[in-house]
């Protein structure tokens, strides 16, 4: 779920979700150092200064942990035939996996970045055995402990650049500063850049002094970038070796999902079965009883019978259209005969302001993708009738690679969004359980733009 999707689809006439980063504000508090240009903020800004600690703790915390990992491996491995490597083996992935720990927290204290911990090691059954077995098929052990072999050569290789190029850097900038330190030899003084018995090289008058400091300005003012692009290794590294697997990831995802829809089921139920009891259900027994009590009056007063059975003859068409109206909530039959373009048409039709419906799409995507797609443009043409106070609404549906997108835009008032309560955070939550997205654009003063994003999948192949 999403209120702000960056990626801009090159349809012409169809504005992409977009969105305003923190960047683009121009004033609130810190708009001063905003105004700043970034390459000149950035050897002051606290995320450089984090990941150079990043960079320097790696060095002690890699070797250590490259050193119980080799050793434990080639131990482990060696005594296999004794039955002893086994525990070593298991030792070491364990070790290596509390590193792991470390390893996250100290990622998401210095770089920001937050990846969840793996899966635990739950054994089936209780005991040391048994631990150590599932320990030693684990993958996410196995992961742990390729990060501790890898990690060790790109430690020690970001680690000396990083602070060759930090001290080096800030030391040739603020060489004036210090430049009198070095003692006056015939009247020269400063850093000896060659010397041998016939002369000697200092860097001593002003015009090397300030070129030295711009050397010193200009590698300060790189070091900061070629940082983050040495902590992107580590990021990748952390993320890929350290956290949870990608099946446990979706597995998680799977079953969030298949929560949402449960509990979306069952409210749809829940509604049906309300509409029914009062609606078509009242109407039924009431129709009952009128004509009961024509049946009873047709010998003594065939005029107040026959009143009484053209009233039962309004309430059986209310009913229905109730019924109508309740078999159209649940699937359209238009919908299922025509496809989508009809029947977005027909919900357009029923909006209290004028919608112009336009639908691209070259095939017809399966039956649930469909009336999900449905229903989200009917939610959403119900919001404007009822909330927007808007004078026209559109209506866009295409499909873009191997998503289809649906677009309502209006010109109301806005301030739609996904707040506690909101329709449309049921509508985001239906969307995400079948990976779909939902975009909000809508400032107070309109108009608002609401695009979503379903994933295509061929009818036949469904």
């Amino acid at each position: 779920m999403a209120t702000g999707y960056g990626q801009e689809y090159g349809r012409q006439g169809r504005p992409g979700f977009g969105g305003v980063g923190p960047g683009d504000l121009g004033n609130g508090r810190g708009g001063g150092r905003r105004r700043l240009p970034a390459m000149l903020r950035a050897p002051i800004e606290a995320r450089t200064w984090g990941e150079f600690a990043y960079l320097l703790l790696s060095l002690p915390i890699s070797t250590v942990l490259f050193a119980l990992a080799v050793t434990t491996l080639s131990m482990g491995a060696g005594m296999l035939i004794t039955f002893l490597g086994v525990p070593i083996l298991a030792a070491g992935l364990a070790c290596c996996r509390g590193f792991g720990a470390l390893e996250r927290t100290r990622a998401r204290a210095l770089l920001g970045l937050e990846v969840a911990p793996p899966e635990p090691i739950r054994p089936a059954k209780r005991g040391a055995l048994a631990w150590m077995g599932e320990l030693l098929k684990s993958g996410v052990s196995w992961r742990h402990m390729l990060y501790a072999m890898i990690h060790f050569p790109w430690a020690v290789f970001a680690g000396s650049v990083s602070l060759g190029f930090w001290t080096y850097g800030w030391a040739l900038l603020s060489y004036p500063l210090w430049q009198w330190v070095f003692p006056m030899y015939l009247g020269t003084g400063g850093i000896q850049l060659y010397g041998d018995a016939t002369h000697n090289v200092y860097l001593d008058n002003p015009f090397e002094i300030a070129m030295t400091a711009l050397v010193g300005l200009l590698v300060t003012l790189a070091t900061p970038w070629m940082m983050r692009a040495l902590t992107t290794v580590d990021r990748l590294l952390v993320s890929g070796l350290l956290g949870p697997s990608r099946l446990a990831t979706r597995v998680v995802e799977l079953e969030s999902d298949r929560g949402v829809v449960v509990d979306t089921a069952a409210a749809d139920l829940r509604r049906i079965e309300r509409d029914l009891h009062d609606g078509a259900q009242a109407r039924l027994v009431s129709l009952a009883m009128d004509l009961g009590l024509a049946k009873e009056k047709l010998a003594e007063d065939p005029d107040a019978a026959a009143r009484m059975v053209d009233e039962a003859h309004g309430e059986v068409k209310t009913a229905l259209q109730e019924l109508r109206d309740l078999a159209r909530g649940i699937h359209p039959a238009v919908l299922t005969d025509r496809g989508l373009d009809a029947a977005l048409s027909s919900v357009a039709a029923r909006c209290t302001v004028p919608v112009t419906v336009e639908v691209d799409l070259p095939a017809r995507p399966a039956p649930a993708i469909e009336g999900i797609a449905y229903f989200t443009v009917s939610e959403l043409l119900q919001n404007v009738s009822k909330h927007s106070r808007a004078s026209r609404a559109t209506v866009d549906v295409w499909k873009v690679e191997s998503r289809l997108l649906l677009q309502v835009t209006d010109d109301g008032v806005g301030g739609a969004g996904l707040a506690a309560g909101s329709g449309l955070r049921g509508l985001a939550e239906r969307l995400d359980a079948v990976d779909g997205i939902l975009a909000i654009d809508s400032p107070e003063a309109g108009p608002t733009r609401i695009t979503a994003e379903l994933p295509w999948r061929d009818r036949l192949a469904a």
